[in-house]
């Protein structure tokens, strides 16, 4: 089933009845497949729960506006070379000073899609760090960057950057469509962000436009929406102002 009007796709994400489809459980120790079936994002129940607090504590820790002023300074060292600053700022905030693997282990982080070279990056990655402080690196790597990519083709002169984000992620969000599983029926649910995001039937007076649901809603909501948006208003701020 696909949902495209923003109330049926709030429901969903609220019911606990949905969940994301499973991934496989049966990778070997230190493998692509093995961090995806011990993260937050592809868990459901208890587990879900106690790994999402994990990230939330991480995060409490971590300050958005230091986040963003390191962004925007690296960025601008680098000469607007922005592409690793997100993941290379906040590797260094968790204490990961070294993240040149993380690329690699991301590749196949979102879609499932296994290799050797992922295998290998997600290896190396855990001879740095625990699993929690793994999936905040690859989530700046895999959506981070795209928010970030998307926002410059549509950024005009002078445009206020964190407006400019927020219309980025209502209208052009980097991932397109979120799935989830119904566990009464085995149906797959899929909800396209991008309409849902455009649907005229929910229109917020005082805001002019429909609330977006790219960072989720309900049940399952991105843990780290504030950490995210500096990261990449950093950037940007390193690129264009």
């Amino acid at each position: 089933m696909l949902i495209t009007r923003h109330a049926e796709a709030q429901a969903v994400l609220s019911d606990t009845r949905y969940v994301p489809p499973p991934v496989r459980q049966d990778g070997a120790e230190g493998t692509l497949a093995w961090l995806r079936a011990h993260v937050s994002r592809f868990s459901t129940g208890p587990a879900h729960a106690e790994r999402r607090r994990e990230l939330v504590a991480l995060l409490s820790g971590l300050n958005p506006a230091a986040l963003r002023s390191a962004a925007e300074a690296l960025t601008r060292q680098r000469g607007g070379d922005w592409r690793g600053v997100p993941v290379a700022v906040l590797g260094a905030a968790l204490g990961v000073a070294d993240t040149r693997a993380v690329p690699a282990a991301a590749a196949g982080y979102l879609s499932g899609e296994e290799s050797p070279q992922a295998d290998a990056a997600v290896a190396e990655l855990l001879k740095l760090a625990g699993v929690p402080v793994i999936t905040l690196l690859l989530q700046a790597h895999a959506a981070t960057e795209g928010l970030i990519e998307t926002a410059l083709k549509h950024a005009a002169k002078d445009q206020d950057i964190d407006m400019l984000l927020c219309e980025t992620l209502r209208q052009d969000p980097p991932l397109k469509a979120s799935r989830r599983l119904d566990t009464r029926t085995g149906d797959e649910v899929t909800i396209d962000l991008v309409a849902v995001n455009r649907d005229p039937d929910a229109i917020d007076p005082a805001l002019g436009h429909v609330p977006h649901l790219t960072f989720g809603h309900g049940v399952r909501p991105c843990p780290a929406p504030e950490h995210a948006l500096a990261l990449a208003a950093g950037v940007l701020e390193g690129i264009l102002k």
